[in-house]
């Protein structure tokens, strides 16, 4: 029986957890169109993340493990993922998920060649359960995951949500939609990030300002800053400008296909002290000395 996921991400049938996930990053590494500017490089990293996206989940790798390419209605999976990429209107994530789910427009069954692609058959008379609605999540929480409560459809309950999603995102959840004759539908999440005072988002890197006092400015010092993981210790140098940044590796956003953190700038905001709390000498001093320049 094929099974070209595996052949997609260079891997035995037999890998383990760790060898799919060690593979996996090493290939969208190595062809992440930020990096690799082939132009068949985007539809190749589109595909291994399809790929991983399958493997990497134990009941949807034992559905495949079992079935194989059938799956794909005769194909291999390269031919699938590109004849599906190549449509302009098709999600291929969207596909795999439905394929793999066994909930509605996905494979009911494997066996006679009407569920599925390629065999000819979405059923026509289930109903559209599916429920979507919108839901606005803490910034703390889109950038380190967590538990978030939301009320839907007169029920209330928590979901999961994963490091690093961003504004205009969708989130399945699933069996949370319309219930009817012991069947229910999915709750589908359109995503919406507040803002936070203290930070902005750029890309996967996030971006907060702290005060550095004019003393540490000119001649530097440790400044203890608290960040949405924990509290820091940064060390100033001497002659820091105003809006200087200070980077703290991947202490930023997951980049949720390449499982990347970005980085934590730290801007730099001099604070100035009060002229007329300053002792009078060192004021005099400062107007004779300070350049004007």
């Amino acid at each position: 029986m094929a099974k070209s996921l595996y052949e997609t991400l260079e891997i035995s049938e037999n890998a383990s957890e760790s060898e799919i996930k060690k593979a996996y990053r090493k290939l969208a590494r190595q062809y992440h169109p930020d990096i690799n500017k082939d132009p068949k490089a985007e539809e190749k990293f589109k595909e291994i993340n399809s790929a991983y996206e399958i493997l990497s989940d134990k009941e949807k790798k034992s559905k495949y493990d079992m079935h194989g390419d059938s799956m794909f209605g005769g194909q291999n999976f390269h031919d699938f993922s590109r004849s599906h990429s190549r449509g302009g209107n098709s999600d291929l994530d969207e596909i795999l998920r439905s394929m793999f789910s066994g909930g509605g427009g996905g494979f009911g069954g494997f066996g006679g060649g009407s569920s599925g692609f390629g065999g000819g058959g979405f059923s026509q008379h289930k109903p559209n359960l599916d429920i979507e609605s919108n839901v606005t999540i803490p910034f703390n929480i889109s950038i380190l995951g967590g538990s978030y409560s939301v009320s839907v459809n007169g029920e209330r309950f928590d979901i999961k949500i994963p490091a690093g999603v961003k504004s205009g995102e969708k989130m399945r959840v699933k069996g949370k939609g319309h219930a009817q004759g012991g069947i229910a539908g999915d709750l589908f999440l359109n995503i919406a990030v507040a803002s936070n005072p203290d930070y902005t988002r750029e890309g996967d890197d996030i971006v907060k300002s702290f005060d550095v006092p004019l003393y540490a400015a000119l001649f530097g010092e440790k400044i203890s800053i608290e960040t949405l993981e924990k509290e820091i210790k940064l060390k100033v140098p001497q002659n820091t400008k105003n809006g200087q940044r200070f980077r703290v590796k991947e202490m930023g956003a997951m980049n949720r296909k390449t499982k990347v953190r970005g980085d934590l700038y730290l801007k730099a905001n001099i604070v100035l002290p009060k002229v007329d709390e300053l002792d009078e000498d060192l004021v005099k001093t400062m107007k004779e000395k300070l350049p004007k320049e």
